[in-house]
This record gives structure tokens, sequence and C-alpha cells, in this order.
């Protein structure tokens, strides 16, 4: 669509009802302008192979489509379409001029009541995420399926997908997604497909393979008045006829992409148990891979596109990048043998910013000093506490208690058969021993990550923390050689040191990490 033309149409005067305003987002395949009450989503003329919506008809069919599917999850949000036509100023909804475009018509969904904003403020409860499951459960046992739906869980289909993914971000390798990295998932997909071919089999003929949602995440999903489940696949039914696993896969993995795993649980938990589905956690994995290596190809792909303005670009670049990293988290966390792991290093270092990365790959769980240490004081986790070394909730006594509870919470973790990471301080060898005694309880492994960087990176980032929102730390740089004359480094002896500069690219040392756990 010409400049002119959109411009135009960020105009109130282009809509046939009021608004005091009109805002353009853009995707890689659409325009949306959102006024008051309303959006209208225009397609771009596009052409990526797996979506062609280069001429007027293709549009408008689509636009259609769009509508008839939608309105399975939410009938009262997809009105219909509308003509885009010519005017003496451009472009409008109003009018008789000649149709130059068609637009899908939808009620606006209030936007601080979308899943991903109300996951990011910690507002959504399992009763939530158990309500989400419950609807998917339902729309999926009386999705369509029939024999052509069926040919669609062959592996044939499946590795036909695949090699469409391969193909088309073959332009971005070593910009967003590391050509190593491409090959560790080319070879994990191989495999699997080549030893689950009976299992895959048995997903068709158990009727697992249906017309589904296709792009079922926190961002289409909307907790309002009732719950809207928007925004389906409606340009490729390739990407639609799947199996139910790979559909629910999309929102587990975006799940997991915001750090929200526990929610994930309680999500699947509540997804078999609504449609008896027992095998699916035995491909769930295979498609969490495949959900977040097309996020990572979507995302690359508005690194070609004109319109989009550099700084948005830039973000999507960091977003492939990171989706690219979970799906070979998903992979290499396989791999991983019980272990217990730990950060060691002084104030500023970079520790919880390394854990933190290398939970997202590694799904881990955390439990952090900083947090753990408020907790018990009473304190909310957000509050800076600026007292001096070693007083009040910084005092020997209270660093006991936190170190007991660590260990304790640590314990419970392991005893369950959950992953834990440990992110602390570790400053002195009494703590430390505590943790690998219980390493040794356990009979598995501690790993100690010492964390280091130069000091004047240290104080760059203590100067800068405390005017971060939102920060637990209440390190600062007065304090810091306070602790570096206390510190005790770890010896060989206490487990398995890897040592880690946070000078370095945060990617490059989760990297280096993985390769001494023996995951990569």
């Amino acid at each position: 669509m010409e400049q002119r033309c959109l411009e135009s149409l960020r105009k109130p005067a282009a809509y046939p009802e009021p608004t005091r305003s009109v805002d353009l987002v853009q995707t890689h395949v659409s325009f949306l302008f959102m006024t008051d009450n309303y959006v209208y989503k225009i397609k771009k003329p596009v052409d990526f192979g797996f979506l062609n919506f280069l001429t007027l008809d293709r549009r408008r069919f689509y636009c259609n489509e769009e509508v008839r599917l939608n309105r399975r999850l939410c009938p009262d949000m997809y009105l219909g379409v509308v003509e885009v036509r010519e005017s003496s100023t451009g472009a409008t909804f109003c009018g008789k001029g000649e149709i130059i475009d068609y637009a899908v018509k939808m009620k606006r969904l209030p936007a601080d009541r979308m899943l991903d904003r109300l996951l990011a403020a910690g507002s959504v409860t399992i009763d939530d995420i158990r309500q989400i499951a419950r609807i998917i459960a339902r729309f999926h046992l009386t999705a369509d399926r029939d024999e052509n739906i069926d040919t669609y869980g062959s592996i044939d289909s499946i590795r036909r997908n695949w090699e469409e993914n391969f193909q088309q971000i073959a332009e971005f390798v070593d910009t967003t997604l590391l050509s190593q990295d491409l090959r560790l998932i080319r070879e994990r997909v191989n495999v699997f497909i080549t030893q689950n071919a009976e299992l895959f089999s048995r997903r068709v003929s158990g009727g697992f393979i249906r017309d589904c949602d296709g792009d079922i995440h926190s961002e289409n999903i909307c907790l309002a008045d009732q719950i809207y489940i928007f925004d389906c696949i409606e340009f490729n039914s390739r990407f639609r006829y799947s199996d139910t696993a790979a559909d629910i896969a999309f929102f587990l993995m975006d799940l997991d992409f915001h750090r929200q795993g526990p929610m994930g649980k309680a999500f699947l938990a509540e997804y078999i148990a609504a449609t008896g589905d027992l095998e699916l956690p035995k491909v769930l994995d295979f498609y969490k891979i495949y959900r977040a290596f097309v996020r990572g190809k979507v995302e690359s792909l508005k690194l070609r596109d004109a319109i989009i303005p550099g700084n948005d670009k830039k973000a999507a670049k960091e977003k492939a990048a990171r989706y690219f990293r979970l799906a070979r988290g998903y992979i290499v966390r396989s791999k991983l043998s019980p272990s217990l792991i730990i950060t060691c290093g002084l104030m500023g270092t970079g520790k919880s910013t390394l854990a933190t990365e290398l939970a997202f790959e590694l799904g881990l769980e955390t439990v952090s000093s900083d947090t753990v240490r408020k907790e018990l004081a009473g304190v909310f986790p957000a509050s800076h506490v600026l007292e001096a070394y070693n007083v009040g909730i910084y005092s020997p006594e209270s660093s006991e208690s936190t170190y007991r509870e660590l260990l304790r919470q640590a314990d419970i973790a392991l005893g369950e058969g959950r992953r834990i990471l440990v992110d602390a301080t570790f400053g002195r060898i009494r703590d430390r021993a505590l943790f690998r005694a219980l390493a040794d309880r356990y009979g598995i492994p501690l790993y100690v990550i010492q964390v280091t960087c130069p000091e004047k990176t240290v104080e760059q980032r203590l100067n800068r923390r405390l005017q971060i929102p939102g920060e637990v730390s209440d390190g600062r740089w007065e304090l810091f050689h306070r602790q570096k004359m206390e510190f005790e480094p770890p010896e060989p002896c206490e487990g398995k040191l890897i040592f880690i500069d946070t000078s370095k690219r945060v990617s490059d040392n989760i990297f280096v990490i993985l390769k001494a756990l023996e995951i990569l």
C-alpha cells in the first residue's frame, strides 16, 4: 500500500464511526489501524512462499477466510470484511470510490487485558490458565477432521514443513540463527522423525490431526468480558491442519519464552484431563522446537521489510535470536543430567543476568538470594534497602537465614525431581560446602559458575542498577571492595567449576556453560 494511502488511513475522517485517534501497528504481513473501538486489518501485498497476498483477489479471499475461521473461537469479535476505497485525499473506509483493497473489521479489545501484558504484570492466575486450556480442549475435540486433513499428520508433511523452514531461514543464518545451532536443530528433527514413525502414525489414527488454530500464543489471547482467542492462521491450511499437540505446543512454548513454566504445567495437566490425550507429552518437545523455530523465522522476516522502522527491526532481530536459543534449549536440556547449579561472584558481576538467561534456555527453576532475603525480612522485593555493609537485612545473621532457606528450597526441588539453579554470591566456603553436601546426598554433581568481570564494568553496572525499575538487588559500588576483601574464591575440590567473564556477550557465555555441562 502506498505511503499516501497509509497516511490517509491514519486520519479519523477515513472511518465510518467517530474516533478520536487512529494508531497504526505493523506485522510482517499486515497493517492494523486501531480506532477507539475497532481494528481494521489490511493484508500487505507480500509473497513469502508459505503466504501469498500479492493480488487483490487473494487479499479479499483471505480476509473472508480470516473472518470465517476466527469466528470458531471469537464469534462476536470478527465483524466482517469491509472495502478500502479510493478518495480525493487517499484511502478511506467511507464513500463509493473505487475499491483498492479489503480489510477485516474487528472489535477492539482492551490492550491492558492482553495475556502477554497480564503475564508480565504477574496478574494471571492458575485458574485463568486452566480456563484457557479447557476452551482450547473443547475447540480441538470438535474441530474438523477428515481424510485430507489426516494427511497433514504424515511424516512426509511434517518433513516438508521443516524443510520449508530451513530454506526460508537460510538468508538469516549467523544473523539471527547461529549456523551451529541450525545444524543441531536439523539433526534433532531428522533423528526424532526417523525414530518415531509409529508414534506419528498413532497420532493420525487416534484422531489428533484437526483443523486447528495454528497461532495460539499470549499476544492472541485476551482476558476481557470473556476469554478471546483470536488471529488464527487463515492464509495456509497446511499450517492449520496439524496435530493438536502442535497447536498447544505454540502456547506452551510462548509461556516458556516469557518464563512462565509453572503456568505451562498447569495448562498441560488441565488440557490432558479434558482431552484424554495421554501420548501428547511424547511429541510435545518436538513441536515446541518447531514453534520456537517458526517464531524465530517470522521475526527474522521483518528484517527485510523496508517499511518497518530501524528500531523495530533491531528488536525483531533480538527477539528472533532468543526464539532460536529457546529451540536449541529444548534440545540440549533433554541431555542435562540431574545436577545442582549455583552461581558464585561479587555484586555487580552479572550473576543474576547470567542465571536468568541460562534458566531460560534450560528450563531451570531458579531461586535468588536477593528475593529470598527480602521475603524473609518482609520487604517487597523491588523496594531498595540501602543499608551499610553487614547491617540490617544484610547482617551475618540475615545471610545465614537466607542461605538456609536457599538450601531448603533446593532440597525440596531436587527431592521432587526438579532441576534448580541457585543464584547467590556464595562468597564463603562454608555456604558452598552445604550445597556440595546436598548434591552428594542426591548423588549428583555440583556445578559452580564463578562470575567475574573488570571492576570498571562492575562500577558502571552498580551505579546504573538502582535506577532500573523493579531491580531487586541493593548492591552498590561503595560496598563492593568490602565484599571483595571477604570473598573466598572456590577451589576445584568444591565442585565442577565454570569460569565466566560477563564482560563478554551473554550468548557466548551461555555457549561456554552448555559446553561445560557437556550438553552441547
